[in-house]
């Protein structure tokens, strides 16, 4: 893949629809969740034409804050899955990717829980809330266990949409590049409604 990635989301659509896109331009792969589902439902297609499916992103739980997402290829094989860090994320989002027996792969941290309230406070503000995606867009640092950092999530200033870009920082084997841009694309869009 050619990094920088850029990941956009649809404002006015009928169900949360997503793309990854490289450097050149080229979709990488597009994402439709259905609507009105209320467990996550998530299927993962390898072009915007959504003739060819590639995986899915199913959560374990209905609405809760420590849900964990399993992605699995269209055969149903585990690809692995990401978890979200329970109450702790209300302060600072915190999320881990697993790999398909459980064990920690990598961690997805944002580097600045102040934005996150500063974005609420302001969003709640009429009128003034609708420019708190211009002025405060948090960052997510991707890491290993030891702490060694692979990428970086930022999400870019925008109007009633959400953008975001990947940057790469380290090493990503070829391997795990599906679960990495799988576990990074599940937390951001869980995150994408702030800043």
């Amino acid at each position: 893949m050619n990094y920088p990635l850029h990941i956009g989301f649809k404002t006015f659509a009928l169900g949360n629809q997503g793309s990854v896109t490289d450097s050149t331009g080229s979709v990488i792969f597009f994402v439709k969740q259905k609507a009105f589902r209320l467990r996550e439902a998530i299927t993962v297609f390898t072009d915007t034409t959504q003739s060819t499916p590639l995986c899915t992103i199913r959560a374990n739980k209905i609405i809760d804050f420590s849900a964990q997402f399993f992605f699995a290829n269209m055969s149903g094989e585990a690809l692995g899955s990401v978890k979200r860090a329970g109450a702790r994320s209300l302060w600072k989002a915190d999320y881990t990717t697993l790999d398909n027996d459980g064990n920690p792969v990598m961690k997805i941290n944002e580097e600045n829980g102040w934005i996150k309230v500063l974005d609420g406070l302001l969003r709640d503000i009429p009128v003034v809330g609708i420019f708190s995606g211009l002025m405060f867009n948090p960052s997510y640092l991707v890491t290993r266990p030891d702490g060694t950092a692979i990428a970086r999530i930022k999400k870019e200033k925008a109007f009633f949409e959400g953008k975001f870009k990947i940057e790469k920082l380290g090493e990503i084997e070829p391997e795990e590049e599906l679960r990495f841009l799988l576990g990074c694309f599940t937390s951001i869009l869980l995150e994408r409604f702030r800043g």
